[in-house]
């Protein structure tokens, strides 16, 4: 059965490829998915993009029975308890990706309350740092 791994992305980040490029990139959503189905043809994806929080804590629930999960909250990152506590009831891997070195950058972003409801956090890595994800939650789920 092929794993099936969720990727999900918060408020504003359907703007990826116009919205300040020198620090988010020239990658839109559909060029960062594109990347990691070639990358990784043996998953069965499930992309979602919203800007609204409850119907991103119903995407986090759906992903109670995958393989696992990689989460770019953008600035839900800072002040969303509400998806914090939607993530710390998954019992798969979780991945916290942000395409900047959000701890370079202003104090307020150096902050997430979702951290500590995830096992691993990828920084400023631009795109690839969806496919490090990718990576670490396919080799967690190797050995559930």
């Amino acid at each position: 059965m092929a794993p099936r791994v969720f990727v999900l992305n918060g408020v504003n980040l359907g703007t990826l490829g116009r919205r300040r490029p020198e620090v988010y990139g020239t990658l839109t959503l559909n060029d960062i998915e594109k990347l990691l189905r070639d990358e990784f043809p043996e998953v069965e994806f499930e992309f979602r993009q919203t800007d609204h929080e409850g119907e991103m804590v119903g995407f986090i629930r759906e992903a109670a029975e995958s393989s696992g999960l990689a989460i770019n909250p953008g600035a839900w990152t800072h002040y969303s308890y509400a998806l914090h506590d939607a993530l710390e009831t998954l019992d798969v891997p979780k991945v916290e990706v942000h395409l900047s070195n959000v701890h370079a950058r202003e104090e307020w972003r150096r902050r997430s309350v979702v951290s500590p409801a995830v096992d691993a956090v990828v920084v400023g890595m631009g795109a690839l740092g969806y496919q490090a994800a990718v990576a670490y939650l396919l080799s967690r789920s190797d050995r559930r």
